[in-house]
């Protein structure tokens, strides 16, 4: 367990503490919508250092390369699951982020019964940065910048469709080879 996997482990450990805040059951944190922000980008830079980590000094991992995404869907679906609650983004635009999660997190695991560790895209990495942007906007809401949101949200959108299409075109011989 080396510090990118640390990180990794800590992105998804404080996914409860950031829909807790965001949700803020019964009122009881003050200021919610920004501890729950404070708590979002803490957990989206985390992304951003275990990676940035494993490669300059050489701790890539399949644990790692398994795991790193998995930690931002989970943050990214659970922030975006709660979204919908609030009412701040279409239930059926994070219907299709959340399907090409789940057939991305699918393929994966094909891919790893049968040895092969598919390791993200830069059509991924751009996707989870637009998403994780949109998120931070849509939890901010606000009014001015309502435009910007909704550009962010639709190319977010676009960017989970492309990079479902470059993963699966880039890894088709996974099905192919399937045992």
């Amino acid at each position: 367990m080396n510090l990118p996997n640390k990180l990794t482990m800590l992105r998804v450990i404080l996914i409860p503490f950031f829909v807790f805040a965001l949700l803020n059951p019964g009122g009881i944190i003050p200021y919610s919508d920004y501890v729950a922000l404070v708590i979002f980008i803490i957990a989206s830079l985390t992304d951003m250092a275990d990676g940035k980590i494993a490669r300059k000094y050489g701790l890539v991992t399949d644990f790692g390369k398994f795991m790193d995404p998995l930690a931002d869907k989970l943050l990214v679906c659970s922030a975006m699951i709660c979204l919908i609650e609030m009412g701040r983004i279409p239930s059926w635009i994070v219907i299709i982020i959340v399907a090409r999660e789940f057939a991305i997190s699918g393929f994966r695991l094909i891919a790893a019964d049968n040895g092969i560790v598919i390791a993200a895209s830069y059509w991924g990495k751009f996707k989870t940065t637009f998403q994780m942007i949109m998120i931070i906007l849509m939890i901010l809401n606000i009014p001015q910048l309502q435009l910007l949101t909704n550009i962010i949200m639709w190319v977010a959108l676009a960017l989970t469709i492309i990079s479902l299409c470059d993963y699966i075109m880039k890894n088709k011989q996974v099905i192919s080879q399937t045992k």
